[in-house]
């Protein structure tokens, strides 16, 4: 049943709308990951279809016809191993925005009323927004594994498991880069050895002009790498378009094994937390879980939004049987993804 004044209605579906575009950049501009996708070209909208789909080129050993030859020698022209597409499923984000019919009396002018659902949509587009940028740490597995397949199910721990369909098993090309410190470097991740693990960690991830540009730590391991820089007396700043120059933190930048990386906090006010609580809260926003680091190529990585759902206002009013109150949902549809994990890789404990 429609509100009983519809021009109050009608102005609060259409500042929702002419908002909408502000929220998505907003959004992409708050996150230190998405802000260096948007400026590569990786904010690649998609429309249609029941998963997300992102071509893969991998190369399988039994099948390869590139080699030397001489002559009238024959050539090898059987076909290459065909292109692969892992599948991402399209996750699904909303927030309310609400107004009781008393408080649209008391607001009853246009100028009021606007000032009222300024207000009101500051504080939906905050918590959408936050949410977004959170679970772009995690795995996807959070409020019953309707979440964003984020960095945590990109980069695991140990490079096992399956990802965008993709079983790591069964094709060992798909798995990431790890570096585990007790495991791999004898003791565990602190200020003092840091700077090595991340070294060894990015070298993994190096195929010819491929490398890590950004890594994204945790609260503790970003600390670390602070503590670090001001025990040399080292504190390296950037001041262009990377995450570590646009504000996501203090300015740090990562030298080592010949290459450079920006680094930047993943964590923040409510973390650091545990991967477990990480996971399974749908309410704490902890970034990304306590003592981990991700490093990342971000050439190969996307944020897929929907193009029909990408901030906007879902649906048309909505007001309860029992309640003299207006609802409006800002909604948001899609996925984090990748082409090639095998790139990047994780820090962890």
């Amino acid at each position: 049943m429609p509100f009983a004044n519809s021009d109050i209605t009608d102005i609060i579906a259409t500042t929702i709308q002419q908002r909408s575009g502000d929220l998505a950049d907003n959004t992409t501009n708050n996150n230190g990951i998405l802000r260096r996708l948007k400026a590569k070209g990786n904010v690649r909208p998609f429309g249609g279809g029941n998963v997300i789909l992102e071509e893969v080129m991998y190369t399988d050993t039994s099948t390869i016809n590139a080699n030397s030859y001489s002559g009238y020698e024959m050539l090898n022209i059987n076909p290459n191993s065909p292109i692969s597409a892992a599948q991402y499923s399209i996750t699904q984000y909303a927030a309310a925005v609400s107004m009781s019919g008393l408080e649209m009396l008391q607001n009853s002018s246009k100028e009021a009323i606007i000032d009222l659902l300024e207000g009101r949509m500051k504080v939906a587009e905050a918590q959408l927004m936050n949410r977004i940028d959170n679970d772009i740490y995690l795995d996807g597995t959070g409020n019953s594994g309707k979440n964003l397949t984020g960095l945590a199910a990109a980069l695991t721990v140990a490079g096992t498991g399956t990802y965008g369909g993709i079983s790591r098993a069964s094709f060992p090309f798909w798995a990431n880069q790890f570096f585990r410190g007790v495991t791999d470097g004898g003791a565990a991740v602190s200020a003092a050895n840091i700077q090595a693990y991340m070294t060894s960690l990015a070298l993994s991830c190096v195929r010819g002009n491929d490398k890590p540009d950004v890594f994204v730590a945790a609260t503790n391991y970003y600390a670390f790498y602070v503590n670090y820089l001001q025990a040399i007396q080292r504190i390296t700043s950037d001041t262009g378009s990377g995450g570590a120059g646009a504000g996501f933190g203090p300015e740090l930048k990562f030298y080592g094994g010949g290459m450079s990386a920006d680094v930047i906090l993943g964590g923040g006010i409510s973390g650091p937390v545990s991967a477990t609580a990480a996971l399974n809260s749908n309410t704490t926003l902890s970034g990304a879980p306590t003592s981990n680091m991700y490093a990342i190529n971000t050439n190969y990585l996307f944020f897929r939004p929907h193009r029909d759902r990408n901030f906007v206002p879902i649906g048309g009013e909505r007001q309860s049987v029992n309640q003299d109150a207006v609802v409006k949902l800002i909604g948001w549809a899609g996925n984090i993804t990748s082409s090639g994990p095998q790139f990047s890789g994780r820090l962890s404990a």
